[in-house]
């Protein structure tokens, strides 16, 4: 199926507002649709084939005319597509910017999103998380923007202990922390994430096969 063109859209977007109430017009001002009804402010509408940054920036520039303002799209297709629009929905959401799916078989409207003022609500425990990273992570060791492998304050901790480890055997993990300076030593040598620690016996730690070729592997983050 073709994908509809903006033209498309207004007949179905007309129809569901005459439904409620409103009279309807195209292309008045700079606003594609204008939905007035007796008692409430102007209704605008932008339409396009899809969601992009001009769609966004033209509905943002109609809140100086009303704060009654929507953007209509046709309907995704497939779950990609509904991914994709979701996450376009909770942009608009934070805009304050109302958003209609106009599906192209039947005309149906639905309503994803009204345009009331957006109250973002904070996450404290992935603030603290956020906090507690930074607080942890030694020195800036990553280009902004990088797609690769992230130096974390985790791989920094582990990158101690297997330092230590090489240099003095195997240890225990009280004796480590102390050492290192890394607390949850213990923890992340039992964990084992990396693969480069081995349990001697109960509390005592050692390199593993992988662990040993880390250190000339992971040289440069040793060293640090």
């Amino acid at each position: 199926m073709s994908r509809p063109a903006e033209t498309d859209l207004y007949p179905p977007v007309k129809a569901w507002l005459e439904s409620l109430g409103y009279e309807v017009k195209a292309e008045v001002g700079p606003a594609d649709v204008v939905a007035c009804r007796a008692g409430d402010e102007p209704l605008l509408v932008e339409l396009k084939t899809g969601f992009s940054l001009t769609l966004l920036q033209q509905a943002v520039a109609r809140q100086a005319i009303s704060d009654a303002v929507y953007v209509a799209v046709p309907r995704w297709q497939g779950k990609a597509g509904w991914r994709a629009f979701k996450g376009n929905i909770g942009l608009c959401k934070r805009l304050g910017v109302g958003v209609l799916s106009v599906r192209a078989e039947d005309g149906v409207v639905q309503v994803h999103c009204d345009p009331v003022p957006f109250q973002p609500r904070k996450s404290k425990r992935r603030r603290e998380r956020l906090l507690t990273e930074f607080a942890r992570r030694e020195g800036d060791p990553n280009a902004g923007g990088t797609r690769g492998a992230v130096m974390t304050a985790y791989k920094q901790d582990t990158l101690r202990i297997l330092a230590h480890l090489a240099e003095n055997g195997a240890c225990r993990g009280a004796d480590v922390a102390k050492a290192t300076g890394v607390t949850r030593a213990t923890r992340i040598m039992a964990d084992n994430h990396s693969g480069w620690f081995i349990r001697v016996e109960r509390g005592l730690y050692g390199l593993s096969e992988a662990g040993g070729l880390a250190v000339t592997d992971e040289a440069e983050g040793v060293r640090s």
